[in-house]
């Protein structure tokens, strides 16, 4: 039997915490790298008949977009899927009006609308799909 110094620990507890401490670290960056940020529009921001910018690009739950805009005209509001259609914000609505909004996506479709009046119908609404 292996004799262990007095307020030590065996070299399998050793083992044991280090490995613990490797996952730990691994769940800590893993997670971190898995999310990516994106400007809705890149250069262009928060604008009309953007919803093409979505083309090309692959989202996933958890990632963040961002939505640069003059908050003295446009606003971003989420919405489901009927009122994306119809262009209409509900009171549960969240919405925001920063002009810097940063916005986490959730798991299936996302979307997003202009809820100042005719703003929406004229092309200011984004639908986006998260893996």
């Amino acid at each position: 039997m292996a004799r262990q110094a007095q307020g030590g620990c065996s070299a399998s507890q050793a083992t044991t915490v280090a490995a613990t401490l490797l996952v730990l670290l691994f769940l800590r960056f893993h997670s971190t790298e898995a999310t990516s940020t994106f400007t809705v529009g890149d250069t262009s921001g928060w604008t009309y008949n953007i919803q093409s910018w979505t083309n090309g690009k692959q989202f996933k739950a958890g990632d963040t977009l961002i939505f640069n805009y003059d908050a003295s005209i446009h606003n971003v509001a989420v919405v489901d899927g009927n009122n994306y259609q119809s262009c209409r914000a509900s009171p549960t609505s969240k919405s925001f009006s920063s002009g810097k909004d940063q916005i986490k996506l959730s798991k299936g479709r996302n979307y997003f609308i202009c809820s100042i009046p005719g703003h929406c119908e004229a092309g200011l609404k984004l639908a986006v799909d998260a893996s």
